[in-house]
């Protein structure tokens, strides 16, 4: 028993608690260099991993002398819509690219995931002038429709291989029935792939609210800043950091990322597995 439970610990206990460790430290960093002073932060002789003297004057700054608000509504709005236009597009793309014969189904399959592998940083400026050529620079509509096609492509082939997991013999039995095909789609197919539909919104929502390359070549007004380009651009004076009002900003932001992965993944897909599976 004694050997049993020291194999366990070793094998088990340890690595979950060392993997804890990594991937909590950078929230902690995060947490305690907005709560230290400007003088504790600069203090060379002073303990990195413990704040000695709390202060809230960094949050106080980031809410009361900055737009972060008005960053994190607009980064709020450009994700839910993002997220939004992308999902319906990938899910009518995926159902068709996985279950309609048709030919050059596979070029266009082939075409979306290399169109997935092309770097934001060769898109941002024909992109760009697409967007002038629109007049949608500097409006949060310049990102709601770009980001999309970063969106797209990964959602689609997303969604492409879960339709092809779930068997032929439903659909065909409900077209026999007499339903029509959308209607197939509708309510046999799509909530059996509640799990992959959820993971590809989660998975698009949190590269909305995390880019970085658009969102800065598109804007230039304060209030049309996301959160990413807002704290880099408004935080940062020529040579001077605001070590303390950053941390702050990206706690924030980080944490309501965190609670989707932890929360939504780890129990509405599980239940919705389950439902599909039963």
């Amino acid at each position: 028993m004694r050997t049993t439970g020291a194999r366990r610990l070793v094998t088990l206990y340890l690595p979950l608690s060392l993997a804890a460790i990594v991937l909590l430290f950078p929230f902690y960093w995060m947490l305690i260099t907005s709560l230290k002073t400007n003088r504790e932060l600069i203090d060379l002789g002073g303990l990195p991993f413990w704040v000695f003297q709390p202060t809230l004057e960094h949050y106080q700054f980031l809410f009361g002398e900055t737009g972060f608000m008005r960053w994190a509504l607009n980064t709020l709005t450009i994700s839910i819509a993002a997220t939004a236009i992308s999902l319906v597009c990938s899910i009518l793309a995926g159902y068709t690219l996985a279950r309609l014969r048709f030919r050059g189904a596979g070029a266009i399959a082939a075409a979306i995931f290399v169109t997935y592998l092309v770097p934001q940083t060769l898109l941002f400026l024909p992109l760009l002038e697409v967007v002038r050529q629109l007049g949608l620079s500097n409006t949060l509509w310049s990102m709601i429709l770009t980001y999309p096609t970063i969106l797209i492509p990964f959602g689609t082939w997303l969604l492409m291989g879960y339709f092809r997991s779930i068997p032929r013999e439903l659909e065909e039995s409900a077209l026999i029935d007499g339903a029509s095909r959308v209607r197939a789609m509708t309510q046999i197919v799509l909530p059996l792939a509640m799990p992959g539909i959820l993971s590809a919104a989660i998975f698009s929502f949190t590269l909305s609210w995390n880019e970085f390359i658009y969102a800065l070549v598109f804007t230039t007004s304060t209030d049309i800043k996301t959160i990413p380009v807002g704290v880099v651009t408004e935080l940062v004076k020529g040579d001077v950091y605001f070590w303390g009002s950053m941390m702050a900003a990206c706690l924030i932001a980080s944490v309501p990322i965190a609670i989707i992965y932890n929360f939504f993944v780890a129990r509405f897909v599980a239940g919705f597995t389950m439902g599909a599976i039963k």
